[in-house]
């Protein structure tokens, strides 16, 4: 069992990631927009890597905490990214149906508003409206996919998961969740709402719970 769990625990950070990858590449799916091949690897690298950076970040920090505070931190961060990642979609909702607010939080700086009108509307990454998500605009929404990462890779790498594992897995978890929700997007053709954000949730509170086992 201790061999399997540092699996475990890598297959579930990573599922929970990649769910908000799915339903982008569903979105992208029913609205007949293609992802090239290209584009599904710059979104899985960059999620990748901002995953990575985070992980080896928390790991770095962890060393310098005792094992119980390690525990309790992410603790409290897994179970609180994971209780909100559960009320995200009525976040989503209000940003999509309030245009005046949209407009007072897209700042200038990186292009932080237009990631962040991504976050809650995926398909606004095809800038030029092409129907083709170019690399240079799948770059735009990995950086959005990666906003949960940032916090559950720090999270999980200061009580020493093994970020091997999650780097490893997680290559084939965001290439594979885009793909599959373009598949099956494409096989619908239609305007389909498709809300997961509870399934993201509920792994990653699960996944807080085998923290302090």
């Amino acid at each position: 069992m201790d061999i399997l769990l540092p699996v475990l625990e890598a297959l579930l950070i990573t599922t929970a990631l990649s769910v908000d990858a799915f339903v982008s590449g569903f979105a992208y799916g029913t609205k007949k927009i293609i992802i090239p091949f290209s584009s599904v690897t710059v979104i899985n690298l960059v999620c990748s890597s901002i995953l990575a950076l985070c992980l080896i970040f928390g790991k770095v920090i962890g060393g310098f905490l005792s094992a119980n505070l390690a525990t309790a931190i992410c603790f409290v961060i897994l179970l609180a990214l994971g209780v909100s990642k559960i009320f995200d979609s009525a976040v989503k909702s209000f940003i999509n149906k309030h245009t005046g607010f949209q407009k007072k939080i897209r700042f200038s700086a990186f292009n932080l508003g237009f990631i962040l009108k991504i976050y809650a509307n995926p398909e606004a990454a095809d800038r030029d409206r092409s129907r083709v998500l170019s690399p240079a605009e799948a770059a735009y929404l990995a950086v959005a996919l990666s906003l949960d990462g940032l916090t559950v890779g720090f999270g999980a790498g200061i009580t020493g998961t093994n970020p091997l594992l999650v780097i490893i897995f997680s290559l084939f978890t965001d290439m594979f969740g885009v793909m599959l929700g373009c598949f099956l997007g494409n096989k619908v053709a239609q305007k389909i709402s498709l809300d997961l954000t509870w399934l993201s949730g509920a792994l990653l509170i699960a996944l807080a719970i085998m923290k302090v086992r």
